[in-house]
């Protein structure tokens, strides 16, 4: 692990009883632990088996591991925006970087806004967790820039599928896509565009389904794959060839999102801050409410991969959650 400072945790508040069942059940400190605070907007947790959990500081521009106790550790700083990452071949970490956000800072915290002026460029980057040096895998597909990679998920054939969510200047815009690349970076191509700001990825326990989350729409997308990096597309009048899963009555945006090992979708939900549980095979949802608008993201460990960590981003905060189901091993993680 690379040298860099560490920080002390933040308040801890006490851990209650397990989730008793999956219907919508209110949040309170009993409910979840606080592992650690004064985080600079954390994404992408992945928890380790050592009992640590690797995120992002999007704001910041690190690669930060926490350990069990709450302190936290930088591993590499990366710059720009480093948005979803997962574990791939070798033990290595592999990063969305988005290039970068304007941020609007007040008392509830930190949220992101528009692509700032400094922005560096979307890549796909692959971290050492031993040493702290970084490279820089890819950063276009078929002679186009990525813009604004986002949320990452491995297959069992040494790829995986990502989403590029584009960037928001002041009056335009870019279209998203979700796309496949090899780990060793021999080949990157498209898999479905454009697609409305492309958020969560996650791939179902058989692998035969990739799930896609859009931001804006608040809808949830399922594309057959026939191999790495193919889909079966769905006739017109689907947008991009996806299979449309669930959509928001609501206002409310998609973000990150993980599978749980019976197959349930899990969304973090910003606005209506919380985790939204989707159900592939009905559409039906249900919602676990949490204290923050930007709820972001969520992954399994633990025994059985039954806690759940959970990325609070406006206040700063990575909490853990004991989950009523068991999460999905991930390849190259726990699988």
């Amino acid at each position: 692990m690379g040298a860099g400072p560490s920080r002390v945790p933040g308040s801890v508040l006490e851990r209650g009883d397990d989730l008793a069942n999956n219907r919508s059940v209110s949040m309170t400190k009993k409910n979840y632990r606080v592992v650690t605070a004064g985080l600079e907007f954390p994404e992408g947790p992945i928890a380790m088996s050592d009992g640590s959990i690797i995120l992002v500081e999007i704001k910041r521009g690190t690669l930060t591991r926490v350990l069990p106790s709450g302190t936290q550790e930088v591993v590499a700083e990366l710059g720009g925006g480093p948005n979803g990452i997962a574990i791939g071949p070798g033990g290595k970490c592999y990063v969305c970087n988005n290039g970068g956000f304007d941020w609007h800072t007040d008392t509830a915290g930190n949220r992101p806004t528009l692509q700032p002026a400094n922005y560096s460029g979307g890549r796909i980057e692959v971290v050492d967790l031993d040493t702290g040096v970084v490279e820089v895998l890819y950063t276009e597909v078929d002679g186009v820039s990525l813009s604004g990679p986002n949320d990452i998920v491995f297959d069992g054939q040494g790829g995986f599928y990502f989403s590029d969510l584009g960037k928001v200047r002041r009056h335009d815009q870019d279209r998203g896509r979700v796309l496949y690349a090899k780990a060793d970076g021999s080949f990157i191509g498209t898999l479905a565009a454009p697609v409305e700001m492309p958020n969560g990825v996650g791939l179902s326990p058989d692998e035969s389904t990739l799930y896609v989350a859009e931001t804006p729409t608040a809808r949830l997308w399922a594309f057959d794959l026939i191999e790495p990096g193919r889909a079966q597309k769905q006739a017109w009048p689907s947008p991009h060839g996806g299979r449309f899963i669930a959509g928001s009555s609501g206002y409310q945006r998609f973000d990150s999102l993980a599978v749980e090992e019976d197959g349930r979708v899990c969304v973090a939900t910003l606005v209506n801050g919380g985790i939204s549980i989707v159900s592939p095979d009905t559409g039906s949802a249900e919602h676990i409410p949490f204290p923050d608008p930007y709820t972001t993201n969520i992954c399994f460990g633990g025994d059985e991969l039954r806690m759940a960590y959970i990325t609070l981003s406006q206040s700063g905060q990575l909490i853990e959650v004991p989950w009523p189901r068991a999460g999905l091993a991930l390849n190259y993680l726990n699988k």
